[in-house]
């Protein structure tokens, strides 16, 4: 007597829960979910701000205009001009140097600091304050500060007496380079740290558990569970990092600008310089082009080489 309602009472629930779940089905392939809707003004706002000025750089690129008068269109005159152009050539081999160094020095220390302050002990939150506090100051007031402490006149070197230290590093080209990756990268390794120092975070315990118990060591543990766990993080930092090189401007002229004579004149510098100190808008727009290819053609490389596009969780089998 009590089988029977409670087999016509389920039936329904089922039938409900399938007709629930064929409606939810039939909206999400037949029309756009809420997802697209919230995706519109971030569209919208990277339309505006990032595709309509490149486009309006690439037009520049084909016209002669002092950045006063009205351009005249002068065809693909600009491009041949600007990249042969012994100084753009030197500014781009410049700049690839700065993205391998960048690459070389601040990936490991970044790793490295980030996987430490990943750790639970009280001193660790001490040093991780330490360690982000070049991401409080501006690219202005470093580069002011760090050329008063390199000047060999009244610098950091003559109040602390050391030779080695009181030379003319922003005055010597083959100084000036190696002083600059080292405020560079003194600059942008905590906000590098941070990411990695998120991502070992989120790694279980259980797998270094198990590790320990196979008696694998710290060095072992960091090559064979962390670094693995940690390759999408890697692949963003790598990504930000030659991205970042490919910008970099306030810092090196606020140091150096260009100088001396063109040792630092980078892609970036030198597309400010032509633009608004000769009044080439045209040829600072064939630079600025340059810039975005390189980057893009780059970041797509990288992703795609490293097969970071699949966006396989690293959790799996955990």
């Amino acid at each position: 007597m009590t089988a029977t309602p409670r087999v016509g009472a389920s039936a329904p629930a089922r039938r409900g829960r399938g007709t629930a779940d064929t409606g939810a089905g039939s909206r999400g392939a037949g029309s756009p979910g809420p997802s697209a809707w919230l995706a519109a003004p971030a569209l919208l706002f990277f339309g505006l701000f990032a595709i309509v000025p490149l486009l309006g750089v690439v037009a520049l690129s084909f016209t002669k205009w002092d950045g006063l008068g009205s351009p005249t269109f002068v065809g693909l005159d600009n491009w041949p001009r600007v990249l042969g152009d012994p100084v753009t050539q030197n500014g781009l081999k410049l700049t690839i140097l700065l993205t391998v160094f960048t690459l070389i020095i601040q990936g490991p220390i970044a790793l490295l600091l980030g996987v430490f302050m990943a750790g639970r002990q009280r001193y660790r939150e001490l040093l991780s304050i330490l360690y982000f506090l070049p991401l409080l100051f501006s690219a202005a007031a470093v580069g002011i500060t760090f050329k008063a402490l390199l000047d060999p006149n009244f610098g950091l070197g003559q109040a602390v007496g050391w030779d080695w230290l009181n030379q003319d590093w922003l005055g010597r080209p083959e100084l000036v380079i190696p002083a600059l990756l080292f405020v560079i990268n003194w600059c942008f390794v905590p906000f590098h740290s941070l990411l990695y120092q998120g991502a070992a975070r989120q790694i279980p315990a259980s797998l270094y558990e198990a590790a320990r118990i196979d008696g694998a060591g710290r060095v072992r543990t960091f090559f064979s569970i962390t670094l693995p766990q940690m390759r999408s993080t890697v692949i963003t930092s790598a990504t930000l990092q030659i991205v970042g090189s490919l910008t970099y401007f306030d810092l090196i002229f606020v140091m150096t600008n260009g100088g001396p004579g063109n040792a630092t004149r980078v892609l970036p510098l030198d597309m400010y310089l032509r633009g608004f100190r000769s009044y080439d808008m045209g040829g600072a727009s064939v630079v600025g082009v340059v810039i975005v290819v390189i980057g893009l053609l780059v970041s797509f490389l990288l992703n795609r080489l490293t097969g970071n596009t699949r966006m396989e969780s690293q959790m799996e089998g955990v």
